[in-house]
């Protein structure tokens, strides 16, 4: 499973809104902090790339689909944890689509608010149900 390198691309995308940019030393010490193999490795490099190329249609999707929070008003952490999984969802077809939505909200669980797992499952739920329309 890559539990641990989900974990590990959220802190890097939660440090990443507050110090800009992440660079390369930092995520290889949480690569190496979070014991993470060179598949891992090579898995977390893919999903960063993914989301940089397309930040903006992820962010543009988070606002259609969390009606009451735009993307922008969104904590931290839940901000980065959906990152990841529309991330997985739309461009990772090696990722089953539940997979990465069970994934997101064990780690919002673990790293968020008490309703964040369930906010956030609902949005990946509508973002799931809409995947062949995008």
């Amino acid at each position: 499973m890559r539990t641990k390198a989900r974990e590990t691309l959220f802190k890097i995308l939660f440090s990443s809104q507050f110090v800009q940019p992440v660079d390369k030393s930092f995520r290889l010490g949480l690569y190496r902090a979070g014991e993470l193999n060179e598949d891992d490795v090579k898995y977390c490099d893919r999903v960063l790339s993914l989301i940089e190329e397309h930040s903006a249609d992820i962010s543009s999707l988070i606002d259609k689909k969390s009606l009451a929070f735009p993307e922008a008003r969104l904590f931290p952490a839940d901000r980065s944890v959906l990152f990841i999984a529309i991330a997985e969802i739309l461009y990772c077809d090696d990722v089953p689509d539940k997979v990465a939505a069970s994934e997101a909200a064990n780690i919002a669980s673990r790293y968020s608010s008490e309703k964040s797992a369930s906010f956030i499952s609902g949005i990946l739920s509508a973002v799931i149900s809409d995947k062949k329309n995008l």
